[in-house]
């Protein structure tokens, strides 16, 4: 099932599905502060359509779409599908190009991809990209082309990653998974906050990012409130 909001259609999926379902494309999981600002940014939003998968990793929007619209579906969070990804690429023994933010998160990253035994084609480390503007890097998008990985995850903010997501799926010459979690995996090498299942199930997330980083995740969730509005006053269909 897709439910459909601002011509995004967002994937209604278990895990047992997805193992079925997964295919090359461009895999999102907008937040709920991203969520909030649709109709302030037309390129994450174009970002957002684009996609071929777009996951309800926000808590607090699947609460918004069950008590304002009636429309019940399941959470699938970036930091449940990391899990799944790594147990995926293992299992399957497969390589991985990774876009980093800093060199710092490229070391700690490849280090632990290397104890899974997953081995990691790249560390690409990115220029500062705009949040309001197409994003055209060429340097990136040739070394992409010249060693053609199967999957590319992109470690980076989120407002950003979807966008330089998009880019890629545009211009690639072939089809990757091109995966924008963010900072999941940085729960999980517990670099950022120390989230786990049970915090993730029970959609305290962003509690606990706030506890841990109060200065720029307060502000940030403040934000989510606009969601809210954008909820009660627009259409969401069921697609089926």
């Amino acid at each position: 099932m897709f439910v459909n909001f601002f011509g995004i259609k967002f994937i209604d999926i278990s895990e047992n599905e997805l193992i079925s379902n997964f295919k090359p494309g461009l895999y999102v999981f907008p937040s709920a502060p991203g969520l909030a600002m649709l109709d302030k940014n037309k390129e994450y939003l174009k970002s957002l359509q684009n996609a071929s998968y777009v996951f309800f990793d926000s808590g607090y929007f699947v609460l918004l779409l069950k008590f304002l619209k009636k429309i019940k579906v399941k959470k699938f969070s970036g930091y449940k599908f990391i899990k799944f990804f790594i147990k995926y690429l293992k299992m399957k023994r497969q390589k991985i190009f990774i876009i980093e933010s800093d060199k710092n998160s490229a070391l700690i990253n490849e280090n632990f991809f290397k104890k899974k035994k997953i081995f990691v084609i790249n560390n690409y480390i990115s220029p500062v990209y705009s949040r309001k503007k197409k994003i055209d890097d060429k340097i990136l998008l040739k070394k992409i082309i010249r060693l053609k990985p199967k999957f590319i995850l992109i470690n980076l903010g989120g407002g950003i990653q979807e966008l330089l997501g998009n880019y890629l799926l545009e211009k690639c010459n072939y089809k990757p998974y091109i995966i924008c979690t963010g900072a999941a995996l940085s729960f999980i090498t517990r670099t950022q906050a120390p989230i786990n299942n049970l915090i993730d199930n029970i959609y305290l997330g962003w509690f606990v990012r706030c506890i841990f980083n109060p200065f720029v995740f307060v502000k940030r969730y403040l934000i989510s409130a606009r969601l809210i509005k954008l909820v009660f006053k627009n259409k969401v269909t069921i697609i089926k």
